[in-house]
């Protein structure tokens, strides 16, 4: 091969190498038609690749060989300059060839290379997409115990606040229903004393043969004091068992935070036990007024919402310095009941603000509160899809709005 044929990558393939691809026959064809002779081309050991094997030489003088070095001979009864450009010409034909087909070959190749490593980033993704399911299941398993922690977390910490309020107002309820049931012995115990009193008359009755016998018997019984004393003392006794009840019922509504059965309620009727439950913890602290507007019934967790309401009170109660005032205010507006509660106390540090609703963030003394109360309230709140607010001014008062939507039908 020629020193100006190219590339050393050639020189490493021989005449068999070179002519892969080539239709031979018309390789020949064309060759013979370009010399006008018979051609044969051998590789350097001498065998015939292409044309006829012994190709003769019927013009004396003409040369029969030329050369394809290093690859092989060619072989025609021609002028050497001919032989030679037809030499020349089929050794650029089989580089370009042999160009073409190691550039196919890399192309090829390299389409192959790609495919191969486009499959094993397929398949790479379809092992970590599996992964990925694997861990997607795991971690959905996972949330979901997450969130069950949570919930029973959550609910416990409803518990814990609803437990710290009602043991708060315990001595004030117990001192509630001490005092009825107090009136309610003694009087049990006069009512015992007046049986002696109908049983002497009661035993006059059956021998007693005058009428003037009876009538100073009950005269001396005082009887008729008797019978009114014990009017007095049913009434008041009914009407101890009756604030009893009262009570009872009103705490009904704080031992069912536990519970998931959702009810149309009254919060109207809500606020009114509220404020009864904690009316020992006001006494002497603040006045309470009430000014509740027509609601509609409100479809909702009352044991939950009652716990907001008396955490908001007992709030109220706490910031009040010298006897001030709390004031309940109701309204249904824009299709949402709208709750605020008004306090003259000392009011919130504008410095504490960012912090009402952190859990266990409290500024009462140790012992005094857990810091739940804004938090669960809050949480509470939005959980019924409302929303809860808070504005204060120190030295001034708060007020505490609750917005609460209410849904057609409800």
């Amino acid at each position: 091969m020629d020193t100006d044929t190219g590339h050393d990558f050639e020189r490493d393939l021989n005449l068999q190498d070179l002519l892969l691809g080539i239709d031979k026959q018309r390789l020949a064809t064309a060759l013979q038609a370009l010399l006008g002779a018979p051609i044969a081309i051998f590789d350097p050991r001498g065998a015939c690749l292409l044309g006829a094997s012994e190709p003769t030489n019927d013009i004396p003088g003409l040369p029969l060989y030329g050369e394809l070095e290093p690859i092989g001979t060619i072989a025609a009864a021609v002028p050497q300059d001919r032989l030679k450009a037809a030499a020349d010409l089929l050794k650029l034909l089989l580089h370009t060839n042999a160009r073409y087909l190691m550039a196919s070959d890399l192309h090829l190749q390299t389409q192959q290379d790609d495919f191969d490593e486009l499959q094993r980033r397929h398949n790479a993704l379809e092992q970590s997409e599996q992964r990925y399911k694997a861990l997607a299941e795991n971690l959905e398993l996972r949330v979901k115990q997450q969130v069950q922690t949570i919930e029973q977390t959550q609910l416990k910490l409803y518990e814990a606040e609803k437990l710290a309020s009602v043991g708060r107002l315990a001595a004030g309820i117990a001192h509630e229903i001490n005092n009825p049931i107090g009136f309610i012995r003694s009087n049990l115990t006069t009512a015992t004393s007046y049986l002696a009193s109908l049983d002497k008359i009661g035993a006059l009755l059956p021998t007693c043969q005058d009428i003037a016998a009876l009538k100073t018997a009950w005269q001396r019984e005082d009887m008729d004091f008797i019978r009114q004393d014990m009017r007095d003392i049913l009434a008041e006794s009914i009407s101890g068992t009756e604030r009893i009840a009262a009570i009872v019922k009103d705490l009904k509504g704080f031992s069912r935070v536990d519970e998931t059965e959702w009810e149309e309620a009254d919060l109207n009727v809500l606020i009114r036990q509220v404020c009864n439950v904690a009316a020992a913890e006001l006494r002497g602290k603040a006045e309470l007024q009430l000014d509740l507007g027509a609601l509609p019934l409100l479809h909702c967790h009352p044991g939950e919402l009652g716990q907001v309401f008396l955490s908001i009170l007992l709030n109220a109660a706490d910031a009040m310095g010298a006897q001030g005032s709390i004031r309940w205010r109701t309204a249904f507006q824009d299709n949402r009941i709208v709750i605020e509660v008004r306090d003259t106390g000392r009011g919130i540090a504008e410095a504490d603000m960012p912090h009402i609703f952190d859990p266990f963030f409290t500024t009462k003394e140790v012992g005094k509160g857990m810091g739940l109360g804004l938090s669960v309230s809050r949480n509470i709140v939005q959980a019924h899809g409302g929303e809860l607010t808070i504005a204060s001014r120190p030295n001034t008062g708060t007020r505490v709005t609750i917005s609460l939507p209410v849904k057609p039908g409800s």
